[in-house]
């Protein structure tokens, strides 16, 4: 059996990891876009693809951008629904930075004529 080339090896042992936030008295937004997104559809098997924005206030927080990355591409080969992968990112996020506001947005790309988009937020 080959070996996993070394970003297989990195995405599989992959663990979200935070930051202190530099400026914890101020409110400010960070925007992050993570533009080639796939996963694949549970029923078909096909591959989705969608842009994934997460959109946050941190609190003590800010999530290390490298450790996101890799946690998003581990999503590549997972069955999983667009509603079940937007809120599983949600939750993940929420747990790990505790932030004072957070939405999560799945932008997939259209598939039989369908587009979906599914937003997961905070109050």
């Amino acid at each position: 059996m080959p070996q996993k080339k070394y970003g297989a090896r990195e995405i599989a042992g992959i663990k979200l990891e935070r930051w202190p936030n530099p400026n914890p008295d101020r409110d400010y937004t960070i925007d992050i876009d993570f533009t080639e997104f796939t996963c694949v559809c549970p029923r078909s098997g096909y591959p989705d693809f969608a842009v994934i924005r997460i959109n946050y206030i941190p609190d003590k927080y800010i999530v290390e951008l490298k450790s996101l990355k890799l946690y998003l591409n581990r999503f590549r080969e997972e069955s999983i629904s667009h509603e079940a992968v937007t809120n599983k990112i949600f939750d993940d996020l929420k747990k790990l930075l505790k932030p004072r506001y957070l939405e999560v947005v799945g932008d997939f790309n259209p598939r039989g004529n369908v587009k979906t988009v599914i937003r997961a937020s905070t109050g």
